[in-house]
């Protein structure tokens, strides 16, 4: 949480559902939050659309100045499998 994030925690859940609210609208299936404890207070895992419809729902997410977002692209074994395919 940022410090504006942490004075309001007591809405963390709720703002959670406005931020998968806000994702849906983008294309953008929120799977599983976990709130966490040590260096980062929750886990979203989400798919969307594409890499801009992530990263749109990412900044807009930080700009409201609650949270800090950390945001790693993952690949599945078939993602994985054709990246490898082009190494020499």
């Amino acid at each position: 949480f940022t410090d504006q994030g942490i004075r309001d925690v007591k809405q963390t859940t709720e703002r959670a559902k406005v931020l998968t609210a806000a994702g849906q609208r983008l294309g953008i299936k929120v799977k599983d939050i976990y709130w966490t404890l040590g260096a980062y207070d929750a886990v979203l895992v989400a798919d969307g659309p594409d890499d801009e419809a992530i990263t749109a729902w990412t900044l807009g997410a930080g700009s409201l100045g609650n949270i800090r977002t950390q945001t790693m692209r993952a690949f599945s074994a078939d993602e994985l499998n054709k990246i490898l395919a082009k190494l020499p």
